[in-house]
């Protein structure tokens, strides 16, 4: 297992240390959604990355937790967040193998990554009237961008259902529907609210 681990660490350092295209603002499930965050709270940036979601959201004065298996895209996001004069907590960790503990964070937001074993340690951590923002790729897509391996793709309205026992806020998923060259393509997005206990 050590090695199975060191082999994804091994292999998202080699991503995040090449040429790779760095978006400029988060994810577009965040970025055009800002408003619904809590005016305080704890957020948690799951798998993220370079981490433009973590910043975001410590702009938007939450208390902000990162976490990634890989040490050099945290290495830079906690760079680029001091720069900002922004404070980000970032963690090297197998989100597999450490999920969230429950009843944890205000916020969740994960954008590009998909472990379905996964969902229901997320959806435990989440508090009451928490919020998740969830954005990633999908099978039903235009072109070949995003991971190869269905395994990491979603079924149609799949992110859909993985929160059908909460308050659905906001939902999109536009897979082939109509002119291809416009719109949402290749990924869904999804804001939920957990309900009170």
């Amino acid at each position: 297992m050590a090695t199975l681990n060191n082999k994804i660490k091994n292999k998202w350092n080699k991503y995040y240390n090449s040429n790779v295209e760095v978006s400029t603002r988060p994810s577009d499930v965040l970025f055009f959604n800002q408003h619904l965050l809590p005016k305080n709270g704890d957020a948690l940036d799951l798998a993220c990355g370079f981490g433009l979601n973590a910043i975001c959201l410590a702009e938007n004065r939450l208390q902000v937790t990162a976490w990634d298996i890989s040490e050099l895209a945290l290495e830079k996001l906690s760079i680029h967040s001091k720069q900002l004069n922004l404070k980000v907590c970032c963690e090297v960790r197998d989100v597999l193998k450490h999920p969230p503990q429950p009843n944890t964070f205000d916020v969740i937001v994960v954008s590009k990554f998909l472990d379905r074993k996964l969902i229901k340690n997320i959806k435990k951590s989440i508090k009451s009237n928490g919020l998740i923002f969830y954005q990633t790729f999908t099978k039903n897509r235009i072109d070949k961008s995003g991971p190869k391996n269905p395994d990491y793709q979603l079924d149609e309205n799949e992110l859909l259902r993985f929160f059908s026992d909460w308050k659905l806020i906001f939902y999109k998923e536009e897979g082939v529907t109509g002119d291809l060259k416009n719109g949402f393509r290749n990924q869904a997005m999804i804001i939920s609210q957990k309900n009170k206990l």
